[in-house]
């Protein structure tokens, strides 16, 4: 009886080793290695054959996420083999050290040997503390970049991209663009169609490049143009201490004259009056969920004061803040717009 040779197993084209922080972000980290998984196997056999992937720690007790949920980790740092690329996901921003010494060292002597470092979420704070990404351009998540601004006061990150690659740092807003970085390794290692298998899978239309524009606070009417999200992210990242709209315009390369034509073809408003309804959204949803005060909150959502913010909200949406704090079912930033 002739044997019928066996197929060869292919090489692993990609082999990831992940850094969880202490609370770390489930959500992150699960997209990401979901899409390796994914990619590595035919369908979803979930076999480590094209990409392979292991979470290393200082110590080997399960790593708690911010949601609670634990994850054991597979190899102590004394241990680690080669890998491509080194993921660090971040999680709750504190006060508190979100990796020991013994797994900053690591970061660090892994980034000198040259091997790609990958901040995922607040990963990114991580780098940066570490002095990892000096000289490079980093993304963060529009709803960290004043955590972010405050804490490295010299450094501007991307907020309007859901993913950064500057050479041998990548990083990522989190979320579903974690996916998406995911997907642009997948692709660059293992191949096209693995990358796309993996994101239909997950139920994932496109595979979207990391100069996609994050998505932001909801508006009521959802912009599809891209220099028209870029630039409501940067409302959204600007609220305390408005930007004028020439400001807007310089920072996305454009013209002032076009950025309006194209609000105006997208949204069926000006650029300024998208910029108040955003703040009145932020005021009104604090006034409804914090017991701030209405001065505080006036001047968090760059209003003058108190007074100014009520005479807005009188004009534009018929109430008064005191009316928006004492609704009892429905968030304020939900109530109809005339």
């Amino acid at each position: 009886m002739t044997s019928v040779p066996s197929k060869p197993i292919p090489a692993t084209r990609l082999r990831v080793a992940f850094l969880l922080a202490d609370q770390f972000t489930l959500s992150a980290f699960a997209s990401f290695v979901d899409v390796l998984r994914l990619a590595a196997d035919d369908a979803d056999k979930s076999r480590p054959i094209l990409c392979d992937w292991t979470v290393l720690a200082e110590k080997m007790d399960p790593i708690r996420s911010s949601c609670g949920v634990r994850v054991q980790p597979d190899t102590p740092l004394r241990r680690a083999g080669p890998f491509d690329y080194l993921v660090v996901v971040g999680g709750l921003i504190s006060d508190r050290a979100a990796f020991g010494p013994q797994a900053l060292d690591f970061i660090t002597q892994t980034a000198a040997r040259g091997v790609p470092l990958v901040g995922l979420c607040t990963g990114v704070f991580t780098l940066q503390a570490a002095g990892l990404l000096q000289g490079y351009r980093c993304c963060v998540s529009w709803f960290h970049h004043q955590d972010f601004i405050d804490r490295f006061e010299h450094e501007t990150p991307v907020s309007d991209q859901i993913f950064v690659v500057d050479r041998d740092r990548l990083t990522c807003s989190g979320g579903h663009g974690a996916a998406h970085l995911a997907a642009f390794l997948v692709q660059r290692h293992v191949g096209q169609s693995a990358a796309i298998k993996s994101l239909n899978i997950l139920m994932i239309e496109d595979a979207l490049g990391g100069r996609r524009a994050q998505p932001g606070q909801m508006l009521a009417r959802q912009a599809r143009d891209e220099m028209v999200k870029r630039a409501v992210l940067k409302m959204q990242q600007n609220i305390e201490q408005p930007l004028n709209v020439d400001e807007i315009a310089a920072a996305l390369g454009t013209a002032r004259r076009t950025l309006e034509r194209r609000f105006q073809a997208d949204l069926g408003q000006s650029p300024r009056r998208i910029y108040l309804e955003i703040r009145l959204d932020r005021a009104a949803a604090r006034l409804h969920r914090t017991r701030q005060s209405v001065t505080e909150i006036a001047l968090a959502c760059g209003f003058c004061d108190a007074p100014h913010l009520a005479r807005v909200l009188k004009s534009e949406r018929g109430v008064s803040p005191g009316e928006i704090r004492g609704a009892p079912s429905e968030p304020a930033e939900a109530m109809p717009r005339p």
